[in-house]
């Protein structure tokens, strides 16, 4: 069972078993459909699509919701069916390489209480590197049935992020680049900055030079360097819309930690309410 990570060599052997669903979860902001076109002109055998706005995130209510809010459980879990999820099903999500998407994915299922899921290292561009099969085929599947046991703790709204700053001493660790946490650029969101008393932590710093993440003991430094004796259940982490922040939750379950909170809103949400304060600089 894979519950954090897949290699492309391991998923290749995979290929053709019944009970694994494969999910391509290609995604590019500058272009919203490129991801789908890409997937319908090639990708791994077998493969589902997944859109982040249409199946990955909920409806955006402007001025209320971040970019990437939520998905509806109910919404969620019949798009799980319908890619043929059951409760053995071996899922298998990936992106273009960095796993930032994917993690979303992976987040979602470790949500709704499926462990057994993984991230491809390396994603789409490691399986073409290495010359894998790939296809053009839409993929079929018998739907499922599937029962969620919801781990509803994993998340936080921002109301109950700062009574958890406050009251409980919480860590909250942004996940963007680190000039949009100090507020030195902005290309996405209307406020720059981040929350106050967060600490920096890039999701691209779990990767190494191949695109693929780090060996476990240069992931274990990072982490303990960035995060102490925090107890892990009492840090959240965010990121501009709840997507790549999923990254480094990702990092510390394949590390073994578990617990770890997500602000699913994040920044976008975070600076819906003029009264919420904002930080700017390495504060």
């Amino acid at each position: 069972m894979y519950t954090t990570l897949i290699e492309a060599e391991e998923l290749q052997k995979l290929l053709d078993s019944a009970d694994v669903c494969i999910v391509d979860c290609r995604h590019f902001l500058a272009d919203l459909e490129r991801g789908r076109t890409l997937y319908q002109e090639s990708h791994i055998p077998g493969a589902h699509f997944a859109h982040l706005d249409e199946d990955l995130s909920g409806e955006i209510i402007p001025g209320t919701t971040g970019r990437h809010p939520f998905p509806l459980l109910d919404n969620f879990l019949e798009k799980c069916r319908s890619w043929g999820i059951g409760r053995s099903t071996q899922v298998v999500a990936y992106d273009q390489g960095h796993g930032g998407i994917a993690a979303r994915l992976w987040f979602l299922l470790h949500w709704i209480g499926h462990d057994k899921a993984a991230v491809l290292n390396g994603g789409w561009a490691r399986w073409e590197g290495l010359q894998l099969p790939t296809s053009n085929k839409p993929a079929v599947a018998s739907p499922q049935p599937f029962v969620p046991k919801l781990r509803a703790g994993l998340l936080v709204d921002a109301a109950r992020l700062q009574q958890l700053q406050k009251e409980a001493g919480a860590l909250v660790v942004d996940s963007r680049a680190a000039p949009r946490y100090r507020g030195e650029e902005e290309p996405i969101d209307s406020i720059a900055g981040h929350i106050p008393g967060a600490i920096s932590a890039p999701f691209v710093e779990n990767l190494g030079g191949d695109g693929r993440f780090k060996p476990e003991v240069e992931l274990r430094q990072r982490f303990d360097q960035l995060l102490g004796e925090q107890e892990i259940t009492n840090t959240i982490f965010y990121c501009g819309s709840g997507v790549t922040a999923c990254h480094n939750l990702l990092a510390l379950h394949h590390l073994g930690h578990t617990g770890a909170k997500l602000y699913p809103g994040s920044w976008s949400d975070w600076i819906t309410v003029d009264s919420r304060p904002v930080a700017t600089g390495n504060n």
